[in-house]
């Protein structure tokens, strides 16, 4: 079988030591399938590149998986564990590097600290961008301290992934429903939320050429976009725009397929922003690249919008 090219950039591995960060999650899968998690987050070659052979991925841009140091208290461990991560990741792309690329794992504790570990990654270690995983502890990135983080970002030119985590504290409606307080919804209203708060503290308006790319096809906001519109109108607030909170969504926001595999969702995406603003990715290891593989190709596209999607944004997006 000929698959169709493919990129895919929410593709995740666990740096050593990192594993304690992810006990929040982890802990809730059966042991069995973190052993088998386990061996494909910490491979780099046969397993992982046989997989991207199948699928037909040729290029995927490496992770740290959640929530990484986001979740690290103090300051300066985060600092050394970020650039400890992002070395030992070039280390590995330099072994593949037809193969695979970089994201950086970056301190957000500190806007300065974390744009100058983004400019060195970019610069030193060739990555294509970073991945945040959300919120830092509570803090969350429309805070006016980090101007000076995306004023950088944005002469940079590289996109940011902003990646689900859990909401720092959990809401009441979640209570005694953990089978919904994250990945299956919790994580998706949190990035959404962040995301939204991104834009309506108008960071898209002060550096209007940041990309923010969001993963599982686009955590619903692709399908509000007429809502924030009429909503916005008649409750702005105080808040002013200088475009229509839509028009945000899909230039400046940007998607990926990754764990949504539905025909439908896909066709809606691209009907409300356009197919130039979304992207093929899979979320490996916590998803199939089979079963993205065969959703992408099987999809009611034209083969044009297809490429773009497969691998045509992505190239453009990361300069390839």
């Amino acid at each position: 079988m000929t698959r169709i090219r493919k990129i895919a950039f929410e593709e995740h591995f666990m740096g050593a030591g990192f594993q304690s960060y992810s006990s929040s999650f982890l802990k809730h899968i059966d042991p069995v399938q973190i052993a088998e998690l386990g061996s494909r987050l910490s491979d780099f070659d046969d397993m992982r590149l046989a997989e991207m052979d199948a699928a037909g991925i040729d290029l995927a841009i490496l992770s740290q998986s959640g929530p990484g140091v986001q979740a690290e208290p103090d300051a300066d461990v985060a600092l050394r564990r970020a650039r400890e991560n992002n070395d030992f990741l070039a280390s590995q792309v330099q072994r593949h590097p037809t193969r695979y690329a970089g994201f950086a794992t970056l301190p957000m504790h500190d806007p300065k600290t974390a744009a100058d570990e983004l400019e060195r990654c970019v610069n030193d270690l060739g990555f294509k961008g970073s991945l945040v995983n959300g919120h830092t502890n509570g803090v969350y990135l429309d805070e006016p301290k980090y101007d000076a983080f995306w004023e950088r970002m944005q002469a940079l030119d590289v996109p940011m992934y902003l990646h689900p985590t859990d909401a720092f504290i959990m809401p009441h409606a979640y209570n005694d429903h953990p089978e919904i307080s994250r990945a299956a919804w919790g994580w998706g209203v949190e990035t959404g939320t962040h995301t939204l708060r991104l834009l309506f503290a108008g960071v898209f308006d002060r550096f209007p050429d940041l990309k923010i790319v969001i993963g599982h096809m686009g955590e619903g906001l692709p399908y509000q976009r007429w809502r924030f519109d009429s909503r916005f109108a008649a409750y702005p607030h105080g808040i002013t725009l200088q475009r229509k909170p839509s028009e945000y969504i899909g230039s400046n926001i940007v998607i990926t397929t990754s764990g949504v595999c539905s025909p439908g969702a896909l066709m809606g995406a691209i009907e409300e922003m356009g197919a130039e603003a979304v992207m093929f990715s899979v979320d490996y290891p916590y998803e199939s690249s089979a079963d993205a593989a065969d959703f992408i190709e099987a999809a009611p596209l034209d083969e044009a919008t297809r490429h773009l999607i497969c691998h045509g944004n992505a190239e453009r997006l990361f300069k390839l």
